[in-house]
C-alpha cells in the first residue's frame, strides 16, 4: 500500500492567503456598492429626473420664503382697481391709502415696479414700459385678448394666449384675461407681520410704535396703546399669530401625552415581559410580541386607522405616539429589567420589604436612568413626529404649515412655520437635556 503524504501549509503560506482573502474583500465590497448605485441610477432613472428638473422653479421658490408680492387687480367688468398683499380681502389697502408705487388719477392707474419698468391701466387695456425692450400694449377684443409688440417675435418671458397673456419681468409680473387685468410687483419681507392695515399702528416706524407705547397720546381711549398693540399682533388676520401659538401647543401637547401615556404604559408591562421578574414562558412570549406588533405598525398607520376610529384631531395623534412608544419602551423597559444587579434587590428583601418595595427601593435607582433618558429622548423626537401626525389628524402646527403649502401662494407663511418648528425642537432638545441632567445626577449638555 502506497502510503500518501499530505504537506501542512506552512505559515507564510498562509499569511499570504490570509492577505489574498482581505484584499479580494476590500475589492468586492466598494464594486458592490458600485454595482448597486448604478442599479439606482437606472430604476429611478436618474438621467430622466434631471432632464426633466425645473431648476428656475426652485429659484422661485426660495424667493417666495422670503419675499411677498402686491396684487393691483383691474376688474375688466367693473373697471374697479384694488391693491392687495398677496391678493387677500384681509391685505387690502383701504380707500385713500395706497403705497407709494401705485398712482390712481383720473380713471388711469399707474404701476411702477421700479428700475423703468411702468405698468398702466387705461379704460379697458393696459401697457407695460420694459426697459430695453418697448412697450407692450394690450386690449380686449371680446373674450380674446389682442396683444401689441415692439417686435414681430414673441419673447420667451412673455406667455402669449388667445385667452390669457402673462409677462414675467426681473420686477415684477402682469397678467391679462377677459375678467382681470393684474400686476404683481415682489419685494423683501413679510408684510403686515406685525400689524395688518387695518390698524392704527400699520406703516409706522419703530421709534414711532416706541414713543405711543411709552408715552404717546392713546389711540383707544379705552385702553393703553401696548395693549392694543399686543392684542393687535396677537389678532393678525394675515399671520394668526393666536392661532399658531395654539397650535405650537397641541403638537408639544401631543407628543408629551402621547410619551408619557407610552412610558406609565409599558413599564408595568415590562416587569411582566423580563424574564428575571416573570417566570411564566406563555406571559413573556406574548407581551414581547404584543411589543413587537404596536412597534412594528408606523405612527402614521396608527394614525389613520385610530382616526377612523376617533375622528380627527390631537387626542387621535396622542394615541397614535402612544401605540407606537408603547412598543419601543416596553421593549427596552423588560431588557434594562433583565439586567439589574440581584443584589440590591436582596439586600432590600433582607429587611422584610413586599415585592412592591423590593421594586421601588431595589428595582427602579437601577433603571431609572436608562428609563428617564430614553423617555426625554422620545419626547424630543416625537416633537417632530406630532407635526407630521397633526397634517393627518387635522391639528397642530402641522395642520397649519400643510394648509399654507395646498393654497401655493402665501410661501413665506410656510417659511414662517418651519422656522416655528425647527426653533420648536430647539427648545424642546434644550430643555430634555437640562430635564436629564437634573433628573439623573449629570451636567446637563448645551
Amino acid at each position: 500500500m502506497a502510503a500518501m503524504q499530505t504537506s501542512a501549509a506552512t505559515p507564510g503560506e498562509t499569511a499570504v492567503a490570509s492577505f489574498a482573502r482581505k484584499r479580494r474583500a476590500a475589492l468586492a465590497v466598494p464594486a458592490i456598492i458600485l454595482l448597486y448605485f448604478t442599479y439606482v441610477f437606472f430604476a429611478f432613472d436618474i438621467a430622466g429626473v434631471a432632464a426633466k428638473a425645473r431648476i428656475d422653479n426652485v429659484g422661485i421658490l426660495l424667493s417666495d420664503f422670503w419675499t411677498y408680492k402686491t396684487h393691483v387687480t383691474r376688474d375688466n367688468r367693473t373697471g374697479e382697481v384694488s391693491v392687495a398683499i398677496e391678493g387677500e380681502n384681509k391685505g387690502t389697502y383701504p380707500p385713500g391709502r395706497l403705497p407709494d408705487w401705485v398712482a390712481m388719477q383720473d380713471g388711469v392707474t399707474r404701476v411702477d415696479l421700479g428700475k423703468g419698468y411702468e405698468v398702466t391701466y387705461q379704460g379697458d387695456g393696459a401697457s407695460f414700459v420694459v426697459p430695453g425692450y418697448g412697450t407692450i400694449r394690450f386690449e380686449p377684443d371680446g373674450r380674446r385678448i389682442r396683444l401689441e409688440l415692439p417686435s414681430e417675435t414673441v419673447p420667451d418671458w412673455i406667455n402669449a394666449s388667445p385667452a390669457r397673456v402673462t409677462v414675467t419681468t426681473p420686477e415684477g409680473r402682469f397678467s391679462m384675461t377677459a375678467n382681470r387685468t393684474e400686476t404683481f410687483r415682489y419685494e423683501a419681507g413679510w408684510e403686515l407681520f406685525f400689524f395688518t392695515l387695518d390698524s392704527p399702528f400699520s406703516g409706522k416706524s419703530f421709534s414711532e410704535l416706541a414713543h405711543l407705547a411709552l408715552s404717546g397720546e392713546r389711540l383707544d381711549p379705552s385702553r393703553p396703546n401696548i395693549v392694543a398693540m399686543a392684542s393687535d399682533f396677537w389678532n393678525n388676520q394675515m399671520w394668526r399669530h393666536g392661532d399658531v401659538a395654539w397650535a405650537l401647543f397641541e403638537t408639544v401637547l401631543m407628543a408629551f401625552l402621547g410619551t408619557m401615556g407610552a412610558a406609565m404604559v409599558a413599564l408595568p408591562l415590562a416587569f411582566l415581559a423580563a424574564s428575571n421578574f416573570t417566570p411564566a414562558r406563555p406571559l413573556r412570549f406574548a407581551l414581547r410580541r404584543f411589543f413587537d406588533f404596536v412597534r412594528g405598525v408606523d405612527g402614521l398607520i396608527w394614525t389613520i386607522i385610530l382616526s377612523r376610529a376617533f375622528g380627527p384631531g390631537p387626542l387621535t395623534g396622542s394615541l397614535a405616539i402612544l401605540m407606537t412608544d408603547t412598543g419601543s419602551f416596553g421593549k427596552m423597559f423588560s431588557e434594562a429589567l433583565e439586567n439589574v444587579d440581584r443584589k440590591q434587590i436582596e439586600g432590600v428583601q433582607s429587611t422584610g420589604a413586599s415585592p412592591i418595595q423590593q421594586a421601588r427601593f431595589g428595582v427602579m435607582p437601577q433603571i431609572t436612568p436608562v428609563l428617564l433618558s430614553q423617555v426625554l429622548y422620545y419626547l424630543e423626537s416625537n416633537t417632530r413626529s406630532a407635526t407630521v401626525i397633526g397634517a393627518i389628524v387635522g391639528g397642530g402646527i402641522g395642520l397649519l404649515l400643510t394648509q399654507a403649502i395646498n393654497t401655493q401662494k402665501d410661501w413665506e407663511e410656510v417659511s414662517y412655520y418651519i422656522i416655528l418648528i425647527v426653533l420648536m425642537v430647539m427648545a424642546m432638545d434644550s430643555l430634555s437635556g437640562w430635564l436629564r441632567g437634573l433628573l439623573i445626577g449629570r451636567t446637563a449638555r448645551t
